[in-house]
Parts: C-alpha cells; structure tokens; sequence
C-alpha cells in the first residue's frame, strides 16, 4: 500500500457536563493505534463527504446519532501516515458539543472520559489523532 492516500474523519466529542468522550482502541493487531486513547471517527466511503463520514462514523462507534449541524470543523490534516509506510493520511478534524454519556453504547473500544483538567494523566497513552484534535481545542477553550 505504499504511495496510497487514506482518508478519514474523526471528532472530538464533549458531553454535557463538559468531559471528554474518547475511545481507548483495542489493543490488537489489525487496529491502527491499538491500545491508545483515541477520537471516534474512521475512513471515508466511496463519494461520501468528509462531515457524512464523521456523522455515520459517529454514529456506527457510539450508538447514538448527532445530526450533521452537531458537528463544527476545527482542522483538516494533509501529510504523511504513520500507520503506512510511504502512504498520505488526509482527514478533517470535528468537533461536536453536549453528547449525551448515558446515551452511548460504545461499540468499538472502550469509552474514556476525560476531565479537560485530567489531560496529563493520558498524555502518553494519545494516538496522533487525538494529540492533533486536543492542540487545536485547548488553543480555543479557555482552561479553568
């Protein structure tokens, strides 16, 4: 698969009481960063957009729909893929508010929720994906 583009979405979810939803990713082989703490999302499908990938991506992984207007682009990624050798990784980056915890029904992974204040706790433990979306978000949201 060398030279190939893979492209996907994901999102950093808040619930409604301010915390982080994140998926902690299997740890097996075949799972891109497997056993790190994650955002939901996955690859795009034949001549879908990349907000109707995060919407039915979003909603496959946690069991909960949020309609397309739930979900704000915070960044777009263009640049090498770790996960294969010589390949490109092109993705968007969502955002999406007030997700609903007792709603969820993980179905991929394991959700973890993280306090914004608790982020030190599993900065070792973030895939790439999510080190890039929690950049971006801190730089917008005041930290108390």
């Amino acid at each position: 698969m060398t030279g190939a583009v893979r492209e996907g979405t994901s999102a950093l979810l808040v619930s409604t009481d301010g915390r982080l939803l994140m998926q902690l990713r299997d740890d097996l082989p075949h799972v891109s960063d497997p056993g790190k703490i994650s955002l939901f999302g996955g690859r795009r499908e034949g001549t879908e957009t990349f907000l109707e990938c995060v919407v039915r991506e979003i909603h496959e992984e946690i069991g909960h729909y949020l309609p397309p207007e739930r979900f704000e682009l915070i960044g777009r990624y263009f640049g090498p893929d770790h996960s294969t050798p010589g390949g490109s990784l092109h993705g968007e980056v969502f955002l999406a508010r007030d997700v609903p915890i007792d709603r969820l029904r993980v179905t991929e992974g394991r959700l973890e929720i993280v306090a914004v204040d608790d982020l030190e706790r599993i900065s070792g433990r973030l895939a790439r994906p999510a080190e890039y979306a929690l950049a971006i978000f801190l730089k917008r949201e005041p930290v108390t």
